[in-house]
């Protein structure tokens, strides 16, 4: 079959690692199913392993992605859920969490292999490409939203770093569910662009909010951390999913103890959230930004856009 993987480690320069190729298809294997990919996405997740962040030589070759929709053997049509292990489900109770192209082969390939429990139903009303996007980002921006800051309509909440696929997707959910949304970003396009989307303001990092707000989306790490933490009010929440920009910087703990605030990490989320966050898109009738999309064979040219920070939401890859 198919597939983009990482033949080697080349940390600076990280697409020199990657391979577009024939590989074998996955084995059968009681409790997993192989699905046949239709469209899978791209994250910072790719980039990160074509480094070697969380990849040793002797796990290649490795095949990249983490998203994908697509198709059963018995031709129905699946979201694929990425995180493999934690709660026992489809594997040993006892194995450790990881995300696919981590320990197990990733979804930019013609099939992946994955718990039969890690599949939800493919909403009708979605596309494989919207559908592709909801796994990681998608997934990741409802949780840091609705579980890790529990907020409500009327809750106001900061988006750092508009225009990646995680902020892109919390100001879009986030509008839907009647947040009020701030966004920061130093493109002046993509401050425009979230304005488009839903957001009420929109300035560049570090400029003052209109108030401080309920919580903040963080990804971006050590370029935005201490504007996060001066922006959001007494008792509010941080949640962090990343840190594209690097470790934070000094962690500002006086404010944090002082203020109250709450921190907390987001990796991706639950199946039951992913089910439940495809049923919030068919009720809301919003969809998943999509930027641009590619063939598998032309995968490095997306992975290349999205190591620009040109894009504004996801990166599609079809596959078949």
């Amino acid at each position: 079959m198919l597939a983009a993987y990482v033949e080697r480690l080349v940390p600076e320069a990280p697409l020199d690692g990657l391979v577009v190729g024939e590989r074998p298809q996955p084995e059968e294997r009681p409790l997993w199913t192989t699905v046949q990919v239709k469209s899978a996405t791209l994250n910072h997740h790719d980039l990160w392993a074509l480094r070697g962040v969380g990849l040793s030589d002797k796990q290649l070759p490795m095949i990249l992605g983490t998203d994908a929709a697509g198709v059963t053997p018995d031709g129905n049509e699946v979201i694929v859920h990425g995180v493999i292990g934690g709660d026992g489900v489809g594997v040993d109770a006892r194995e450790s969490r990881s995300l696919l192209s981590e320990k197990y082969q990733g979804t930019l390939a013609e099939y992946v292999s994955v718990p039969t429990a890690n599949l939800i139903p493919k909403p009708a009303e979605l596309s494989f490409q919207q559908a592709a996007c909801l796994p990681t980002a998608y997934l990741t921006a409802y949780e840091m939203l609705f579980r890790a800051a529990k907020l409500k309509p009327g809750h106001s909440v900061l988006v750092q770093g508009a225009g990646g696929g995680v902020a892109t997707a919390a100001i879009i959910l986030g509008k839907a569910a009647g947040l009020e949304v701030y966004a920061t970003s130093r493109s002046a396009g993509k401050r425009e662009k979230a304005l488009k989307l839903g957001a009420k303001w929109a300035g560049q990092p570090g400029d003052r909010l209109p108030k401080r707000v309920d919580a903040v989306i963080e990804s971006v790490g050590a370029a935005t951390w201490s504007h996060s933490i001066r922006s959001v009010r007494p008792g509010g929440t941080i949640a962090v999913c990343g840190a594209t920009t690097g470790d934070a910087p000094p962690a500002e703990l006086t404010r944090v103890f002082f203020n109250e605030v709450k921190v907390v990490g987001v990796t991706m989320g639950t199946r039951v959230n992913l089910e439940a966050l495809a049923n919030f898109l068919v009720a809301t009738g919003v969809r998943p930004l999509i930027d641009s999309e590619f063939s598998l064979p032309d995968v490095k040219q997306g992975l290349s856009r999205l190591a620009s920070g040109y894009q504004t939401g996801k990166i599609v890859i079809n596959v078949a």
